[in-house]
């Protein structure tokens, strides 16, 4: 989801879209990394209209979504509040066509996949509509899909309402008063999940944290994140308060950008959560870099301990206030990350003078899968990067896209790329978060539907 922090940077490259789209235009020839090809091996949408009734034994409150997204107010009565896209300019907002609140919980966009081995795979749904703020009739879920790549339909075979009933976390939560203490997205925001046994894994951005639960969705453990053997904190970490009068308050964290993606090691003894943003240096009061390039720090977290290792990498960025989308390892060394910028929509629909609401005003051009090595780090712990499929750039010669397919070339041109895993040793998987009801990155006018797409990448998996 393309969350508040996110969205006043892309309010100051709307205000500049030009030079900026100039400057990334001449900055990407100048990358080095080889780009291999991808073909689409499938292509499968969950439409973005798909909602879940609460458990029954939810709060009333619950039985409808998305009643404050607008700032200040409350409003509930359901599908008054026009959708518009969150990268439209103020003076031409761009419709999604949909409009909140909703009659139930939006399965909405995905953020964070995990192969099931068996033709399914298992996805949670972001944290409600942005930012803790709004999302406090968000219910956190996790499900199930089955891909049907030849009918092009995605199906949502089960869903998991995460909960805390036993009082695992050190805060109020908004279902405080409630006997099953069902958890929203004002509470936590979950981005990245992982099964080692019986246990789901959980990578957090508020804080951020680690969450453990059962397979049930009931919280079971919970760990505030260290970095060279400090907690860090991000603005909404659970120990960090605005203060009474105006004054520094200390975080190392940008709000938004805790862990995103988060890997495991194939013999489930580590996590490996990835931050989205850098960390705070109060040494030289800067963002950590490399050579000029914002860096992301890889963390290890031992499974068997239950504790930060205090072993790291550090991910560099192709360009600074890109994003990282999701993190999933091929083998105990090498590791697929998703790398986009804050654009949506084909630069072929992009506005030619001013923003309009029939063309996309900040194009996607840079979507890209990356693999890296973590055996292959420099001295300050920075990961090699292999190379790189261009998501922009999907062979289809067989003509199997049921839609944004043309010319025998595929597209992804989301704003949130937020899914990728290995499937077999020729393909990964790859889905968008659509950010219901604020994206759209595939027709104007209409809100992206949550879309896998199925990528032969032989030679990109076996490269080092």
């Amino acid at each position: 989801m393309l969350r508040g922090g996110e969205r006043e940077v892309v309010h100051k490259v709307l205000m500049h879209a030009g030079a900026a789209t100039l400057a990334l235009g001449a900055a990407l020839p100048a990358l080095a990394q080889e780009k291999f090809p991808a073909e689409l091996a499938g292509q499968a949408m969950l439409p973005a209209m798909t909602l879940v009734q609460p458990p029954a034994d939810a709060p009333a409150a619950l039985a409808v979504s998305g009643k404050f997204t607008l700032p200040g107010q409350r409003i509930d009565a359901v599908g008054t509040v026009a959708g518009t896209s969150f990268l439209s300019d103020k003076t031409a907002p761009r419709p999604t066509g949909l409009s909140l609140p909703f009659a139930g919980q939006p399965v909405q966009g995905f953020s964070g996949i995990e192969t099931l081995k068996d033709g399914t795979f298992r996805v949670i749904t972001d944290n409600g509509f942005g930012a803790k703020a709004n999302s406090a009739d968000a219910m956190l879920m996790v499900h199930t899909l089955r891909p049907d790549w030849a009918s092009g339909v995605l199906s949502r075979l089960s869903t998991t309402f995460l909960a805390d009933p036993d009082r695992k976390l050190p805060f109020v939560i908004v279902n405080e008063g409630t006997e099953t203490r069902y958890l929203t997205g004002a509470d936590l925001d979950i981005e990245s999940v992982q099964q080692i046994g019986e246990d789901l894994w959980f990578g957090e951005e508020f804080g951020p944290y680690l969450l453990r639960t059962d397979r049930a969705g009931k919280v079971t453990g919970f760990f505030q994140t260290e970095v060279d053997g400090k907690v860090v904190h991000s603005p909404d970490h659970l120990a960090v308060a605005t203060p009474a009068v105006p004054g520094k308050v200390s975080f190392e964290i940008r709000r938004s950008r805790g862990f995103e993606g988060m890997a495991a090691s194939p013999d489930g003894r580590f996590l490996y959560p990835l931050l989205e943003g850098p960390l705070w240096i109060d040494a030289t009061q800067t963002w950590e870099t490399k050579d000029g390039k914002e860096v992301l720090r890889i963390l290890e977290f031992d499974v068997q301990k239950q504790a930060w290792s205090g072993r790291s990498w550090k991910y560099a960025l192709e360009a600074n206030g890109n994003n990282i989308g999701d993190f999933n390892m091929i083998d105990g060394e090498t590791g697929l990350i998703i790398e986009r910028d804050n654009g949506e929509g084909e630069a072929a629909q992009a506005c030619p003078a001013e923003p309009k609401p029939e063309c996309f005003n900040i194009p996607a051009r840079f979507k890209r899968v990356y693999k890296i090595d973590l055996s292959q780090a420099d001295g300050e712990g920075v990961v090699k990067k292999i190379g790189y499929i261009d998501l922009l750039d999907i062979d289809d010669p067989k003509g199997l896209a049921h839609q944004g397919g043309h010319d025998g070339k595929l597209t992804f041109p989301f704003v949130t790329i937020e899914n990728v895993d290995i499937v077999d040793a020729d393909h990964i998987i790859v889905g968008n978060d659509n950010n219901l009801p604020y994206s759209t990155g595939r027709a104007i006018g209409r809100n992206d539907d949550n879309e896998m797409i199925l990528l032969k990448v032989s030679d990109f998996l076996k490269a080092r």
